[in-house]
């Protein structure tokens, strides 16, 4: 799902007006895939946080983040969203960590290799089955 046309941005959103409401729970913001996004976007936390604050609806986000965001061709933004999908753990350290999370939602799903997808099936999103040596899969 995208908002604005970016994946996690909605998601984004969504942590970020959380831990301002102090609701968060085991959700951390800005976590590596916001950093990412705001990175790929050019914008910091403390920008992003600030528009939250004084936005009250998605579509004043939208509208902020769009005029805020470095401008890129629709197709490069396309391309990065392909990647934050396909993006897997890039170290040891990582795959431990995404392995534990796993294992502790559904540890038969040995095929997952994406952090998106861990986040669909640890927020009981159906996750299709992959194939365990899917060649698509990125680990950057």
């Amino acid at each position: 799902m995208t908002l604005g046309g970016y994946v996690h941005l909605a998601r984004m959103i969504d942590k970020c007006r959380a831990v301002l409401a102090g609701t968060e729970g085991e959700y951390i913001y800005p976590c590596p895939l916001d950093k990412r996004l705001m990175e790929f976007a050019g914008v910091t936390a403390e920008q992003f946080t600030e528009a939250v604050t004084a936005s009250r609806t998605d579509e004043e986000m939208i509208a902020w983040f769009q005029r805020t965001a470095t401008p890129r061709p629709q197709s490069e933004v396309d391309q990065w969203n392909r990647a934050l999908l396909l993006r897997g753990p890039s170290s040891t350290d990582s795959q431990k960590r995404f392995d534990a999370y796993r294992d502790a939602v559904d540890p038969s799903r040995t095929d997952l290799t994406s952090w998106a997808d861990l986040q669909d099936l640890e927020e009981g999103r159906d996750v299709p089955c992959r194939q365990a040596a899917n060649s698509d899969r990125e680990t950057y």
